[in-house]
């Protein structure tokens, strides 16, 4: 066996043990690239650590946590409650509310599952509440996160153009960014009218302060991917965090008085969030020294009440995406980037390539992390869209990125378990066999359908 087959294997093994046991992917790939660096191809700690993505890691840490500062001072509950009394009692509305809502929070910077931990009780609450059907509103929540989700200035997004930059390819974020929010816009809008959504639009109600009485997450949600991956981890860590102190403006919130005493500085944060998307998108500043320095900002107006912060930035995502990242960076070194790409455009046909690696993305996501994938099929493809195949390079990092998040309805991702542990007026089990012939159904269509759309058309 080849030294770059046994880094291929403990890669597909570390998908495999994170999958099912409750490990961080990224402690295991630090481990890997320690292993496989040191016994197969002889290169010493330094030469290892070469490949930690220093840059990468800013990034996350920065949006992570200026994301913690608006959860914790009451800036997203307070926006979430404007845009749906908005509605003036269109029930119609409702899911599509929650859909933009979601699809704003990962754009900014919150990772996929923290925006359905948000969401998905006020939605599930009003579908229960106005009998609009939970697979629906659990649906458009969870499609308005992905849809959000490669905007420049998000998880997903940073990870990807900084994977595709690094890598010397075509880089168009925009591309990217549209082609997330355009499939999984075009899917909601599918399933509004394939499940009620025409009978919701002849509805009008009242709509008050009470539809907000929506139970918390629920706790002890089950799936591989809510304990073996970094996004159900980064959830659970928040929680816990969350429980420890109740000194954050949310908190300050359940009276009125506090709630308006602070609507400055609420405020100020969706000042500072407009700030950072002008800075980075306009004035191309880096996104991780910009994201903290507001942080920092925010963080000195009210030192006390957002001490919370630090210890509710997803760590455990961020571990996995640089230990993943560090790992690829040995295989890089060792040559075994070339010797797949090199491998995968030695197929009969190029575009026949492009399609494999599009349900391989699909299908290890559905299981595994999304973020896990993006860091790792991305690279391998390299040397493939490098090369003289006829595929475009744009078309297809657009088309792998939508079919290895798209793919998180399923209830064993953390983003279909967040719905299943909240939905109400409907049995659990059937809910569950519903989100999984979904999530089966998404998993095959979806890469067909974006490798049509944007690596053969």
């Amino acid at each position: 066996m080849t030294a770059h087959w046994i880094s291929i294997y403990a890669l597909a093994g570390m998908f495999v043990l994170a999958t099912v046991l409750p490990v961080n992917m990224g402690v295991i790939a630090f481990v890997g690239a320690f292993l496989v660096g040191t016994l197969v191809a002889g290169m010493n700690a330094k030469a290892i650590m070469a490949g930690f993505p220093a840059d990468l890691f800013l990034t996350l840490v920065g949006i992570t946590y200026l994301f913690a500062l608006a959860q914790n001072n009451g800036t997203i509950d307070w926006l979430v409650k404007l845009a749906v009394r908005a509605v003036r009692g269109r029930i119609a509305a409702i899911p599509w509310i929650m859909f933009f809502i979601a699809a704003a929070l990962t754009a900014v910077g919150a990772v996929s599952p923290a925006a359905v931990a948000i969401i998905a009780p006020i939605a599930l609450g009003f579908a229960a509440k106005y009998g609009i059907n939970p697979l629906l509103m659990g649906l458009m929540v969870i499609h308005g996160a992905q849809g959000g989700g490669f905007s420049p200035i998000s998880i997903y997004g940073g990870i990807t153009n900084k994977i595709v930059a690094k890598a010397g390819l075509p880089l168009n974020e925009v591309a990217t960014m549209m082609a997330s929010l355009g499939i999984n816009f075009s899917v909601a809008l599918l399933l509004f009218f394939m499940m009620g959504g025409t009978k919701l639009l002849r509805q009008k109600v009242q709509v008050g302060n009470t539809a907000f009485d929506t139970p918390s997450v629920a706790h002890g949600q089950g799936g591989a991917q809510v304990y073996g991956d970094a996004e159900g981890e980064s959830f659970q860590e928040e929680k816990r965090t969350a429980a420890q102190g109740g000194d954050s403006l949310m908190d300050a919130a359940q009276s009125a008085p506090a709630a308006e005493g602070a609507r400055w500085y609420q405020l100020l944060t969706v000042a500072g969030l407009l700030a950072l998307a002008v800075l980075t998108l306009f004035f191309k500043q880096d996104i991780g020294f910009v994201s903290i320095t507001i942080g920092l900002l925010l963080t000195l107006m009210a030192p006390n009440l957002q001490k919370r912060a630090l210890g509710q930035v997803s760590w455990p995502e961020i571990m996995l995406i640089v230990g993943v990242s560090t790992y690829v960076g040995v295989m890089d070194k060792m040559g075994t980037i070339d010797f797949v790409g090199h491998s995968v455009a030695g197929l009969t046909s190029p575009m026949i390539a492009a399609l494999l690696l599009c349900f391989v993305g699909a299908v290890v996501s559905a299981f595994a992390s999304s973020t896990a994938v993006l860091g790792s099929l991305i690279p391998l493809a390299v040397p493939f869209l490098l090369g003289d195949t006829g595929v475009s390079a744009v078309g297809f990092i657009a088309a792998m990125a939508v079919s290895s998040t798209i793919v998180d309805v399923s209830p064993f991702s953390t983003n279909g378990a967040l719905v299943l542990a909240n939905a109400r007026g409907i049995s659990r089990e059937v809910f569950f066999r519903q989100l999984l012939i979904y999530g089966a159904l998404i998993t095959v269509i979806a890469p067909v359908v974006v490798w049509l759309l944007f690596v053969v058309l």
